[in-house]
């Protein structure tokens, strides 16, 4: 049994319609043999025996047909009637010659050869005798012709007739030997080929079963796990095989085709657990990612107008430090005049009563315009205030840009520190328009006390011209310090326009990313939804161990 399993397929196939067709080989030769011997005995009856029995019937047949228009001759008077019957007679009897001449051609038996001289000679005397009673029929002699008739040509005819009957009877005997002979090899033949048959259908049921044991039943097992892998079901096993043959190599790689399919389904499946969770993880976070760019492009939205507000507070930072410049300017003016008209006022000492009211009335402007100036530094003072105020914001929000908002923190910090040092001058300049109050108190009682006396007046003239001199220098450093503040907020409006620029840069970068952070939560979104149909796909499937 196996090695029948382990012979390949076309090894089964040719033992088996080998096996059939020699068996169908052996029957058809046997009954060609015997048919053939059957046909040939038939032949060989039919060209000796048949051909001696159907002759003789034939020869006494013809005997009978000569003896009765012999018979017929001499009971007729008529002489065309005699001719007439003379002419049958002669055609009788040279039929009856033609069947002597074909019995002599068969190979006769030694016995059956005898009888056939034996009726040669009897069929001559029966002719001679006969030609003697035709000649007696036509002299008128019918008496002598009827007498030998019945007496001599009865006896040869009885002979004839004995001697053909016996000869046609053995050769019928032996027709019905060989016909039995023939009917017993026909029947040992039919044997032989029911025998043969049977072997063939028992060999025949063998090897449909070995067929369907080796090769239908494992292709029907196979064919079912194949049915129920189609169902997507891979929990079905292969039994393993140590077959030889096709079917035991297609087994074998059935097996590891459906092993090798459960692996991958388990492994594809749990690429696809992953592919999920990854993907429904990623759609959070670029959701997240995706509010947070909103949010971020409406902080920077904010951000652009806070930075558009400090732009203009530093503009108008600028003007208000370029007017503290002019009145500085103007400042410097005027305490050159002051300058001159102390000196004018030592070098003419004689003529101070007379223009002690005129010096009164500078004295008084000075003391309107230090005051004015006091206000422009509590101006520039708030200025520095609100600058600082202002950098300190733009440093939050800064902050809150992140890495983007860096740069913007350096400019913040250059702001803040410009509005200290700004802060610093008028502070400095409030001190010196202190001391110049004070200067102009003291002029205005060195103006009253003039008049008392010259000599008050010269000295406190001198210290006027001093105080002049302090004066002029503190009013030059208030304007080299207005010129600074001026350049300062220069350059704050020129910080203020780049960061406007680097803003704007920021928003649309900020638009861009919150756009693709809007396309990757759909791309999310899609791959998300991907993972679902593959999960929905491989839950399908059912794989061992699962």
């Amino acid at each position: 049994m196996k090695w029948f399993a382990n012979l390949s397929t076309p090894g089964k196939l040719l033992l088996a319609f080998g096996s059939m067709l020699l068996i169908l080989g052996v029957v058809i030769v046997v009954s060609y043999q015997s048919i053939t011997n059957i046909t040939s005995s038939f032949k060989s009856v039919h060209d000796q025996q048949f051909t001696i029995a159907i002759e003789l019937h034939e020869l006494r047949s013809q005997q009978n047909y000569i003896r009765g228009q012999v018979l017929e001759m001499i009971l007729t008077l008529d002489k065309a009637g005699q001719q007439k019957a003379e002419k049958n007679i002669n055609e009788a009897s040279n039929v009856v010659e033609g069947i002597i001449k074909n019995l002599s051609k068969l190979n006769l038996d030694s016995k059956s050869l005898s009888q056939l001289n034996e009726l040669k000679s009897h069929l001559t005397a029966y002719r001679q005798i006969r030609d003697q009673q035709i000649a007696l029929i036509y002299e008128g002699k019918r008496e002598e012709a009827e007498q030998i008739a019945l007496q001599t040509q009865d006896d040869n005819f009885e002979k004839i007739r004995s001697i053909s009957a016996e000869m046609g009877a053995r050769a019928e005997d032996e027709v019905d030997v060989v016909i039995a002979q023939n009917q017993l090899d026909a029947a040992k033949a039919i044997q032989l080929c029911l025998i043969l048959g049977g072997v063939a259908f028992v060999f025949g049921l063998g090897m449909m079963f070995l067929l369907h044991l080796t090769m239908a039943s494992p292709l029907l097992e196979i064919s079912a796990i194949a049915a129920r892998i189609a169902d997507c079901d891979l929990t079905t096993t292969v039994a393993a095989t140590d077959r030889a043959d096709e079917m035991g190599a297609m087994t074998q790689s059935f097996k590891r085709m459906t092993d090798t399919l459960s692996n991958q389904i388990r492994e594809i499946t749990d690429g696809v657990n992953v592919l999920a969770s990854s993907s429904n993880e990623i759609l959070v976070s670029t959701s997240q990612l995706a509010s947070g760019a909103v949010e971020s492009a409406t902080g920077i939205s904010e951000t652009m107008t806070t930075v558009e507000e400090v732009r203009q507070a530093a503009r108008l930072s600028s003007e208000k430090a370029k007017s503290v410049a002019d009145s500085a300017q103007r400042v410097v003016q005027v305490s050159q005049t002051g300058k001159k008209a102390v000196d004018d006022t030592v070098a003419t000492m004689l003529h101070i009563r007379d223009q002690m009211e005129a010096i009164a009335k500078t004295i008084l402007q000075l003391s309107e315009q230090s005051q004015a100036i006091g206000g422009i530094i509590a101006s520039v003072t708030d200025l520095a205030d609100q600058s600082n105020l202002l950098a300190v914001n733009a440093a939050i929000e800064a902050a809150k840009a992140g890495e983007q908002g860096r740069g913007f923190v350096v400019v913040a910090q250059e702001i803040k520190s410009l509005a200290e040092q700004s802060k610093q001058a008028t502070t400095q300049i409030r001190a010196i328009l202190t001391e110049v109050q004070k200067t102009t108190n003291v002029a205005v009682l060195a103006t009253e006390q003039g008049t008392k006396a010259v000599d008050g007046g010269v000295k406190q003239s001198s210290q006027t011209g001093e105080a002049v001199k302090v004066l002029a220098e503190s009013s030059m450093e208030a304007s080299q310090v207005a010129s600074q503040i001026v350049a300062s907020s220069q350059q704050q409006v020129v910080g203020m326009d780049q960061i406007g620029v680097a803003m704007t840069n920021i928003n649309q970068a900020g638009a861009q990313n919150a756009s693709a952070m809007k396309q990757a939560e759909i791309a999310a979104k899609n791959l998300n939804e991907l993972g679902q149909k593959l999960r929905k796909i491989v839950d399908q499937f059912k794989i061992k161990g699962a």
